[in-house]
């Protein structure tokens, strides 16, 4: 196995999940685990239970990689599995009355959303993670319908097309979650 295997075009990839070898197995996790996290983490506001969805994603593409028909791109259905899992689990745990979001340390929270900081001066980096605490508390107290469009739209920068498709709504309710998103987010900041 070369270094080369981290550039694989997504056909052969694919292929090869579905000859199940295992190194491509490997890099499907390595190319699209933070994607796939990030996603997650926005839907539930819990890090655990993210890390333990998008470990579910993968056995299930694992499993399922051969019924993979490749109408769309690799990380649409990897998107659209994650979303839906996600979904399913809010599902489940509103049923047994247990709804509760895990808080995590701030640092834990942005650096799962944005990843890790460029170098900058201390005085900037501290005002833009007060900045990123305050977006992601009041991110958190978005309803769940309106957050999981922006997540969508704002984190992964997601097409209002493809939200629409990936939640199974029409284009303009997703303009219309995303604007009502945008507006408390705004007011809440203000405040």
């Amino acid at each position: 196995m070369t270094s080369n295997t981290d550039n694989i075009e997504e056909n052969d990839l694919v292929l090869r999940l579905k000859q199940g070898q295992e190194w491509a197995f490997n890099i499907l996790v390595n190319k699209y685990q933070n994607m796939l996290l990030k996603i997650a983490y926005g839907i539930t506001l819990d890090r655990e239970e993210s890390l333990e969805i998008v470990q579910d994603v993968f056995v299930s593409v694992y499993k399922n990689i051969k019924t993979f028909r490749q109408d769309a791109s690799l990380s649409g259905w990897l998107r659209k599995i994650t979303i839906n899992t996600c979904l399913n689990w809010k599902r489940k745990w509103k049923r047994r009355f247990r709804w509760s979001h895990q808080s995590i340390e701030a640092k834990d929270e942005t650096k799962l959303l944005r990843g890790s900081k460029d170098d900058k001066n201390p005085e900037t980096i501290y005002r833009e993670k007060q900045f990123e605490q305050l977006v992601m508390s009041n991110i958190k107290k978005l309803p769940e319908k309106i957050r999981v469009v922006f997540v969508l739209n704002t984190l992964e920068g997601l097409s209002y097309d493809e939200i629409a498709r990936h939640l199974n709504i029409k284009k303009g309710t997703v303009s219309s979650r995303l604007h009502h998103a945008r507006k408390l987010l705004l007011e809440s900041i203000k405040d």
